[in-house]
């Protein structure tokens, strides 16, 4: 695939054969979103000859593609296959029958030794130079791969002793995620997708995500791009979690986007030293927190503020109305970085350092010692506190500043190692709590009343390991937890991570194949445990 274009080449060699073959082959085309499916009643797609191939107009506001080959000859079709059965969508409770158009077929002779290329394209004038775009391709690898083993441009690119074998391709998944994407006011922006095939790019996700997308493999400069884009869409101290496709104005329904926003500007400044970009970003980031507060209240009757925000019609799934344990965390953070930045600059910042001294002692209230862990959320409407395990907590230990004394820190990471941590993730619930749900199966109701109870989340194991870091100081320990994570570059999504697993053995795959956060907090995390002394390391 083409970078920077909807363009994506297919070769046929011919490795070994007695006599020259002839290769012929109907292209089936489409046009609709990744959630739809297409029904042939009502379509009138227009296929035509052009040089080198086929264009195909789906309807009048359409964007054309193109089937193209310097070899390959095209002869234009026009005829709808019906009827398909989708297999997986039947088991999804979705729909599952789905009609394509014979939209043209192609043919050309091939020897042994020799390739053809088909190009497959939104371009009409693409290259159809295979071997050139394979080139191009090779040689942007190679330089992802260089801009992550000597990110500072020092000249020295060694291979690591004892990296595994999938790092590497890690790397290169994670520049899958990283999109052009037009902002209001920004047509040339760049973003961050959640995952593929259904996500688009949401504030939360991107900013848990650019870290490890980006510092770690060695591009700060495009970090520093998305973090200003960001910025320009910051309305009443909220981080914009979704920018509707088509356009539209930005959606601001996540309580914790511009809580993660400050942390990744906090580790874009520990690697970079940008002072400038902080000066710029200090007064948006101080417009964000609100000096008068110590603790966190998210949430209401009917909405869902947190990462856990599966919503059913009027039934929000997991509500986390009160004070969440991982807000709080990483309000306390914040308050820290604002501290350090307003330090660097010479701006005031005492107030910050205050209200943070004073979140931090009243955030003992989540402990809970019946359970030896952290309430997951504290004064719930009605009184009391959310007691059900679950990972959430983590982020008190793995955030650079905690809260908790370092008692408190070995228990919360021995009690998620007990009963959350699995080989592909933490457990989104704990097993032995009421609602508990193993098996992530079924069709949309059944799949979203299990996505945050019981389900794993392959996103947690980065925070786990460094937690665990943290807690016990062994780092061959605490890199083997995201080890055979890791290894599942090889099943569900091809070369890259997915989003979530059974929260039974065998932990089946399931999600989307392809998740931003998943992939960067695995690298993020192996980079820091990898280092002598990582950038800001608070101990």
């Amino acid at each position: 695939m083409k970078h920077s274009e909807n363009t994506t080449y297919v070769e046929y060699t011919l490795v070994r054969a007695s006599a020259p073959i002839e290769i012929e082959g109907k292209v089936l085309v489409n046009y609709r979103d990744f959630h739809a499916t297409t029904q042939s009643k009502g379509w009138q797609m227009r296929i035509e000859s052009v040089k080198s191939g086929l264009s195909v107009v789906a309807h009048e506001d359409a964007t054309p593609f193109y089937l193209q080959s310097s070899e390959a000859k095209f002869q234009p079709h026009h005829e709808w296959y019906c009827d398909y059965f989708l297999p997986a969508e039947r088991e999804r409770g979705l729909d599952d029958h789905e009609d394509r158009l014979f939209g043209g077929q192609f043919h050309f002779p091939l020897v042994v030794g020799e390739s053809v290329t088909l190009v497959f394209s939104t371009e009409p004038d693409t290259s159809l130079d295979g071997e050139q775009a394979r080139t191009e391709y090779s040689n942007r690898e190679l330089k992802l791969l260089k801009n992550w083993r000597d990110p500072h441009g020092a000249g020295k690119v060694e291979e690591s002793e004892g990296e595994p074998e999938w790092l590497e391709q890690l790397v290169l998944a994670a520049d899958q995620f990283v999109v052009k994407r037009a902002l209001p006011g920004e047509p040339d922006a760049l973003s961050v997708i959640a995952g593929y095939p259904w996500f688009c790019d949401w504030g939360r996700d991107s900013m848990i995500a650019l870290p490890g997308l980006l510092l770690s493999t060695g591009r700060p400069k495009i970090a520093q791009k998305i973090l200003e884009s960001f910025a320009r869409h910051v309305s009443a101290g909220m981080l914009p979690n979704n920018f509707p496709e088509g356009g539209g104005a930005p959606e601001y329904n996540a309580v914790d986007a511009a809580l993660w926003y400050f942390e990744a500007v906090r580790q874009y400044v520990a690697v970079t030293r940008d002072l400038a970009l902080m000066n710029r970003l200090f007064p948006v980031l101080s417009g964000i927190v609100d000096p008068s507060d110590a603790l966190v209240f998210a949430g209401g009757p009917g909405v869902q503020l947190t990462w856990m925000d599966v919503k059913i019609g009027d039934w929000v799934v997991t509500p986390r109305t009160g004070k969440p344990v991982e807000i709080n965390a990483l309000w306390i953070n914040a308050l820290h970085t604002m501290s350090q930045f307003a330090r660097l600059l010479a701006k005031p910042g005492e107030g910050y350092l205050k209200l943070s001294a004073k979140a931090s002692k009243n955030f003992q209230k989540f402990w809970n010692p019946e359970r030896n862990c952290c309430f997951d959320v504290i004064d719930v409407p009605g009184g009391g506190s959310a007691a059900e395990l679950r990972p959430n907590q983590i982020f008190a230990v793995s955030l650079p500043i905690s809260p908790l004394n370092e008692l408190q820190q070995k228990a919360t990471v021995d009690v998620v190692a007990q009963r959350l941590l699995t080989s592909h993730g933490l457990r989104s619930l704990g097993p032995t709590e009421p609602g508990y749900k193993g098996q992530y199966a079924g069709g949309p109701r059944e799949r979203d009343s299990t996505y945050h109870q019981g389900t794993v989340w392959a996103w947690l194991l980065g925070p786990f390991a460094l937690a665990h870091f943290r807690v016990y100081e062994d780092r061959a320990v605490a890199k083997s937890f995201l080890e055979p994570l890791g290894r599942t570059i090889r099943s569900g999504g091809l070369g890259t991570i997915g989003e979530i697993f059974g929260g039974d053995p065998p932990f089946p795959p399931a999600g989307c194949i392809a998740q931003a956060w998943s992939v960067a907090e695995v690298l993020r995390a192996w980079q820091y445990l990898s280092e002598s002394k990582p950038p800001e390391d608070p101990r």
